[in-house]
């Protein structure tokens, strides 16, 4: 995910990349370092109860949420933990999960544009220097589009219609805001999930929960430039949601079945780590600070922890009511997981601001950013 972000100035620059060598070498050497509740951030509005994902820009050190209960992009101050706006024009909570949103969100420029899937099957693109929506793009489907990801090098963000029949990718141009292709998943059973691109490979990842030549999921490779699908990695027993490009070749997918998540070499599909003891997730987000993957595993309210280093299981951690999204900074190496109410933590829901003991560099930035 690091390779998304073009940081602002050469001072932040320069203390992300001392922050994340530091931290890679306390991994170096193995400590418990649990990974611990710091914060609760509440959420104006209507009461939290149904969101999807979330996105963390390290470059500006914001947080974004797409809040479904309010239709707003929620956007938080990291360094303070406080929302500073939200960003309306989006459908909201429909009373179905095909049809609501904003859906997902990732950040183009830093500080200054973000996407949005919502569930009018449109992605709609926000001015962030204005807080408002500026386009509306059509991805032509019946029901929402929702999780995406975006390609700087060819300037493209391939968004997921995962509840059309058949499910879809949508190649969209940044530049012109217009739909580049549509790739359909012709062979999905159970819709299309997270897409990721590697800056490394230049492909895009698509998560696909089932197919009928693999019913236990598989991870589609698309070429940006060829617009096509290039290869498939089966998978077995998983039913893929989320995907996080980790550390070398390293892909990981997190399972929606309970307790499972699979560490694929994404240049050949070979498994390089199979856990039975975490799992069962949405979104999953790899953190280079401290170099390890973070699961929202919503089946048992838990964040799973896994250490990219020596990919093995490092710990569940109680989450909470609905948390099925995840975002980390990995400056500051907090790591954001919303609630939603009625939560016993949080009644009225909330995002919850978890640190790594011993890695957190919170306190350094907030002075600096």
């Amino acid at each position: 995910m690091l390779s998304r972000f073009a940081l602002r100035g050469a001072p932040l620059a320069l203390l992300v990349m001392a922050l994340t060598s530091v931290s890679a070498g306390a991994v170096e050497n193995p400590s418990p370092n649990p990974t611990v509740r710091i914060a609760k951030v509440a959420i104006p509005g209507k009461p939290l109860r149904a969101f999807d994902i979330s996105w963390v820009d390290p470059a500006s050190g914001h947080y974004y949420l797409a809040d479904r209960s309010n239709g707003t992009i929620d956007v938080m101050d990291i360094a303070t933990n406080s929302l500073t706006t939200q960003i309306g024009g989006f459908v909201g909570a429909t009373g179905k999960n095909d049809t609501s949103g904003p859906d997902g969100v990732v950040t183009t420029f830093s500080n200054r544009e973000l996407w949005a899937g919502d569930g009018d099957s449109t992605v709609k693109v926000v001015d962030l220097t204005s807080n408002r929506i500026v386009a509306t793009i059509s991805t032509g489907g019946k029901f929402r589009a929702d999780e995406m990801a975006y390609d700087p090098k060819d300037n493209l963000i391939l968004v997921a219609n995962n509840a059309d029949e058949p499910p879809f990718g949508t190649l969209i141009s940044v530049g012109t805001r217009s739909v580049v292709k549509k790739i359909p998943f012709d062979d999905a059973t159970n819709g299309a999930e997270q897409p990721q691109y590697d800056s490394v490979t230049g492909k895009f990842y698509m998560s696909v929960p089932a197919t009928k030549a693999n019913p236990g999921g598989e991870i589609d490779v698309i070429d940006p430039v060829a617009l096509s699908i290039t290869a498939r990695y089966g998978l077995t027993d998983c039913g893929p949601n989320g995907l996080a490009i980790g550390p070398g070749h390293q892909l990981l997918a997190g399972c929606g079945n309970v307790h499972r998540a699979v560490i694929i070499d994404r240049t050949n599909g070979s498994v390089l780590a199979d856990f039975s003891n975490v799992g069962g997730a949405d979104e999953v987000w790899f953190n280079p600070g401290d170099n390890r993957y973070y699961l929202a595993e919503s089946a048992l309210q838990n964040l799973g922890v896994i250490d990219a280093a020596s990919l093995n299981f490092v710990a569940e951690v109680e989450s909470g009511v609905g948390a099925h999204s995840v975002a980390a900074d990995l400056a500051s190496n907090h790591i954001f997981v919303p609630v939603a109410g009625p939560d016993p933590a949080c009644p009225d829901g909330c995002v919850v601001v978890y640190s790594t003991v011993n890695l957190d560099n919170g306190a350094l930035l907030a002075r600096i950013r």
